[in-house]
Protein backbone atom coordinates (compact mmCIF):
# COMPACT_ATOMS: atom_id res chain seq x y z
CA UNK A 1 0.00 0.00 0.00
CA UNK A 2 2.99 2.34 -0.52
CA UNK A 3 3.42 2.48 3.25
CA UNK A 4 7.20 2.93 2.98
CA UNK A 5 6.89 6.13 0.94
CA UNK A 6 4.46 7.57 3.46
CA UNK A 7 6.65 6.79 6.42
CA UNK A 8 9.65 8.35 4.66
CA UNK A 9 7.60 11.49 4.16
CA UNK A 10 6.86 11.71 7.87
CA UNK A 11 10.48 11.46 8.87
CA UNK A 12 11.42 7.83 8.58
CA UNK A 13 9.44 6.49 11.50
CA UNK A 14 8.51 2.88 10.80
CA UNK A 15 4.87 1.86 10.98
CA UNK A 16 4.94 -1.32 13.03
CA UNK A 17 2.31 -4.01 12.65
CA UNK A 18 2.36 -6.78 15.26
CA UNK A 19 2.03 -10.34 14.02
CA UNK A 20 0.05 -12.29 16.59
CA UNK A 21 -0.92 -15.91 16.86
CA UNK A 22 -4.05 -16.99 18.70
CA UNK A 23 -3.60 -16.61 22.43
CA UNK A 24 -0.44 -14.50 22.13
CA UNK A 25 -0.39 -11.28 24.16
CA UNK A 26 0.61 -7.88 22.77
CA UNK A 27 3.33 -5.94 24.48
CA UNK A 28 1.49 -2.64 23.86
CA UNK A 29 -1.87 -1.35 22.53
CA UNK A 30 -2.43 -0.91 18.78
CA UNK A 31 -4.34 1.83 16.95
CA UNK A 32 -5.59 0.88 13.50
CA UNK A 33 -5.44 3.87 11.13
CA UNK A 34 -7.96 3.52 8.29
CA UNK A 35 -6.67 5.60 5.40
CA UNK A 36 -7.23 6.29 1.71
CA UNK A 37 -4.63 6.90 -0.95
CA UNK A 38 -2.74 9.10 -1.52
CA UNK A 39 -1.23 8.60 1.91
CA UNK A 40 0.60 11.94 1.61
CA UNK A 41 -2.76 13.72 1.89
CA UNK A 42 -3.00 12.50 5.49
CA UNK A 43 0.46 13.72 6.54
CA UNK A 44 -0.86 16.64 8.59
CA UNK A 45 -3.48 14.48 10.31
CA UNK A 46 -0.98 11.77 11.15
CA UNK A 47 1.45 14.35 12.55
CA UNK A 48 -1.33 15.88 14.67
CA UNK A 49 -2.41 12.44 15.87
CA UNK A 50 1.12 11.55 16.94
CA UNK A 51 1.55 14.91 18.66
CA UNK A 52 -1.72 14.56 20.57
CA UNK A 53 -0.87 11.03 21.65
CA UNK A 54 2.58 12.17 22.74
CA UNK A 55 1.02 14.90 24.89
CA UNK A 56 -1.00 12.17 26.62
CA UNK A 57 2.13 10.11 27.21
CA UNK A 58 1.79 7.69 24.30
CA UNK A 59 4.85 7.43 22.06
CA UNK A 60 4.70 5.28 18.94
CA UNK A 61 7.09 2.37 19.17
CA UNK A 62 7.63 2.88 22.91
CA UNK A 63 4.25 2.21 24.50
CA UNK A 64 1.95 2.30 21.47
CA UNK A 65 1.79 0.89 17.94
CA UNK A 66 -0.07 2.38 14.96
CA UNK A 67 -1.13 0.03 12.18
CA UNK A 68 -1.52 2.10 9.00
CA UNK A 69 -3.75 0.59 6.34
CA UNK A 70 -4.32 2.42 3.04
CA UNK A 71 -7.12 1.70 0.59
CA UNK A 72 -6.49 2.67 -3.02
CA UNK A 73 -10.18 3.43 -3.61
CA UNK A 74 -13.27 4.08 -1.48
CA UNK A 75 -14.64 0.69 -2.57
CA UNK A 76 -11.70 -1.02 -0.83
CA UNK A 77 -12.37 0.58 2.56
CA UNK A 78 -14.70 -2.21 3.83
CA UNK A 79 -12.04 -4.82 3.07
CA UNK A 80 -9.33 -2.75 4.78
CA UNK A 81 -11.59 -2.17 7.81
CA UNK A 82 -12.20 -5.91 8.15
CA UNK A 83 -8.45 -6.49 7.95
CA UNK A 84 -7.90 -4.17 10.92
CA UNK A 85 -10.62 -5.96 12.88
CA UNK A 86 -9.13 -9.35 12.07
CA UNK A 87 -5.73 -8.17 13.29
CA UNK A 88 -7.43 -7.32 16.61
CA UNK A 89 -6.42 -3.70 16.94
CA UNK A 90 -7.51 -2.00 20.15
CA UNK A 91 -9.00 1.07 18.47
CA UNK A 92 -9.75 2.21 14.90
CA UNK A 93 -9.11 5.79 13.81
CA UNK A 94 -11.51 6.66 10.95
CA UNK A 95 -11.18 10.36 9.97
CA UNK A 96 -14.75 11.12 8.82
CA UNK A 97 -18.00 9.64 7.49
CA UNK A 98 -16.39 8.01 4.44
CA UNK A 99 -14.21 5.89 6.73
CA UNK A 100 -16.55 5.52 9.72
CA UNK A 101 -19.27 3.62 7.86
CA UNK A 102 -17.06 0.70 6.67
CA UNK A 103 -15.39 0.55 10.09
CA UNK A 104 -18.79 0.50 11.78
CA UNK A 105 -19.96 -2.29 9.49
CA UNK A 106 -16.83 -4.29 10.35
CA UNK A 107 -17.13 -4.13 14.15
CA UNK A 108 -19.64 -3.30 16.87
CA UNK A 109 -17.17 -3.74 19.72
CA UNK A 110 -13.80 -2.16 18.83
CA UNK A 111 -13.89 1.59 19.59
CA UNK A 112 -13.99 3.79 16.46
CA UNK A 113 -12.84 7.41 16.76
CA UNK A 114 -13.35 10.08 14.08
CA UNK A 115 -11.73 13.52 13.88
CA UNK A 116 -14.01 15.62 11.65
CA UNK A 117 -17.31 13.89 10.93
CA UNK A 118 -19.79 16.19 9.15
CA UNK A 119 -23.03 14.69 10.47
CA UNK A 120 -22.59 11.67 12.79
CA UNK A 121 -26.12 11.98 14.22
CA UNK A 122 -27.84 12.39 10.85
CA UNK A 123 -26.12 9.31 9.47
CA UNK A 124 -26.87 7.25 12.55
CA UNK A 125 -23.23 6.75 13.50
CA UNK A 126 -23.92 8.11 17.00
CA UNK A 127 -27.14 8.52 18.98
CA UNK A 128 -26.42 12.14 19.89
CA UNK A 129 -23.46 14.50 20.24
CA UNK A 130 -23.81 14.50 24.03
CA UNK A 131 -24.33 10.73 24.35
CA UNK A 132 -22.92 8.95 21.27
CA UNK A 133 -23.60 5.44 22.58
CA UNK A 134 -22.31 2.33 20.81
CA UNK A 135 -18.64 2.07 19.85
CA UNK A 136 -18.31 5.23 17.71
CA UNK A 137 -17.33 8.70 18.95
CA UNK A 138 -15.23 11.72 18.00
CA UNK A 139 -15.43 15.36 16.89
CA UNK A 140 -18.20 16.69 14.62
CA UNK A 141 -18.19 19.60 12.16
CA UNK A 142 -22.04 19.78 12.37
CA UNK A 143 -21.72 20.44 8.65
CA UNK A 144 -25.34 19.80 7.72
CA UNK A 145 -26.33 22.77 9.90
CA UNK A 146 -23.45 24.98 8.80
CA UNK A 147 -23.73 24.45 5.05
CA UNK A 148 -27.15 26.15 4.84
CA UNK A 149 -25.66 29.17 6.60
CA UNK A 150 -22.77 29.17 4.13
CA UNK A 151 -25.23 29.51 1.25
CA UNK A 152 -26.95 32.38 3.06
CA UNK A 153 -23.62 34.17 3.50
CA UNK A 154 -22.72 33.57 -0.15
CA UNK A 155 -26.11 35.01 -1.18
CA UNK A 156 -25.54 38.08 0.99
CA UNK A 157 -22.09 38.60 -0.53
CA UNK A 158 -23.35 38.19 -4.11
CA UNK A 159 -27.05 39.19 -4.00
CA UNK A 160 -27.35 39.35 -7.81
CA UNK A 161 -26.38 35.69 -8.16
CA UNK A 162 -29.43 33.55 -8.86
CA UNK A 163 -27.58 30.34 -9.77
CA UNK A 164 -25.05 28.58 -7.57
CA UNK A 165 -22.85 25.62 -8.48
CA UNK A 166 -22.35 23.05 -5.73
CA UNK A 167 -19.50 20.56 -5.77
CA UNK A 168 -20.21 17.38 -3.80
CA UNK A 169 -18.75 13.89 -3.56
CA UNK A 170 -21.19 10.97 -4.01
CA UNK A 171 -18.79 8.67 -2.12
CA UNK A 172 -18.98 10.83 1.03
CA UNK A 173 -22.02 9.69 3.08
CA UNK A 174 -22.41 13.01 4.92
CA UNK A 175 -22.75 14.99 1.68
CA UNK A 176 -26.25 13.72 0.93
CA UNK A 177 -27.94 15.16 4.05
CA UNK A 178 -25.87 18.34 3.61
CA UNK A 179 -27.05 18.60 0.00
CA UNK A 180 -30.65 18.28 1.19
CA UNK A 181 -30.06 21.15 3.63
CA UNK A 182 -28.54 23.29 0.86
CA UNK A 183 -31.54 22.70 -1.39
CA UNK A 184 -33.91 23.76 1.40
CA UNK A 185 -31.90 26.95 1.94
CA UNK A 186 -31.77 27.64 -1.81
CA UNK A 187 -35.55 27.38 -2.05
CA UNK A 188 -35.95 29.94 0.75
CA UNK A 189 -33.49 32.30 -0.93
CA UNK A 190 -34.86 31.90 -4.43
CA UNK A 191 -31.56 30.52 -5.72
CA UNK A 192 -31.18 27.80 -8.33
CA UNK A 193 -28.54 25.14 -7.60
CA UNK A 194 -26.40 23.35 -10.18
CA UNK A 195 -25.06 20.13 -8.67
CA UNK A 196 -21.63 18.95 -9.77
CA UNK A 197 -20.73 15.47 -8.49
CA UNK A 198 -16.94 15.32 -8.17
CA UNK A 199 -14.96 12.24 -7.17
CA UNK A 200 -11.53 13.22 -8.52
CA UNK A 201 -9.57 16.45 -8.95
CA UNK A 202 -10.09 16.21 -12.71
CA UNK A 203 -13.86 16.37 -12.21
CA UNK A 204 -13.70 19.95 -10.93
CA UNK A 205 -12.44 21.43 -14.20
CA UNK A 206 -14.99 19.50 -16.25
CA UNK A 207 -17.80 20.61 -13.92
CA UNK A 208 -16.76 24.27 -14.15
CA UNK A 209 -16.64 24.17 -17.95
CA UNK A 210 -20.08 22.56 -18.08
CA UNK A 211 -21.48 25.05 -15.58
CA UNK A 212 -20.10 28.03 -17.54
CA UNK A 213 -21.73 26.73 -20.71
CA UNK A 214 -25.10 26.40 -18.99
CA UNK A 215 -24.91 29.90 -17.53
CA UNK A 216 -24.10 31.41 -20.93
CA UNK A 217 -27.47 30.12 -22.11
CA UNK A 218 -29.27 31.51 -19.07
CA UNK A 219 -30.22 35.10 -18.25
CA UNK A 220 -29.43 34.68 -14.56
CA UNK A 221 -26.19 35.60 -12.81
CA UNK A 222 -24.21 32.65 -11.49
CA UNK A 223 -21.49 31.81 -9.04
CA UNK A 224 -19.75 28.49 -8.39
CA UNK A 225 -18.87 27.60 -4.81
CA UNK A 226 -17.60 24.48 -3.10
CA UNK A 227 -20.27 24.40 -0.42
CA UNK A 228 -19.71 20.71 0.20
CA UNK A 229 -15.99 20.13 0.71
Amino acid sequence: MRRRAFITLLGGMAAMRPVLTRGQQRSMPVIGFLGLQPASAFAARVAALRMGLRELGYVEGKNLLIDFEWAETVDQLPQIARRLVESRVDLIFAPSSTWVEPARQATKTIPIVFSNHADPVGLGHVESLAHPGGNVTGLSMVFTDIVAKELEILHEATPRATQVGVFWNPTTPSHEPALTAVHAAAERLGVRLHEAPTRRVEDYEAACVHDSGERQQSSGHGVTGELLG
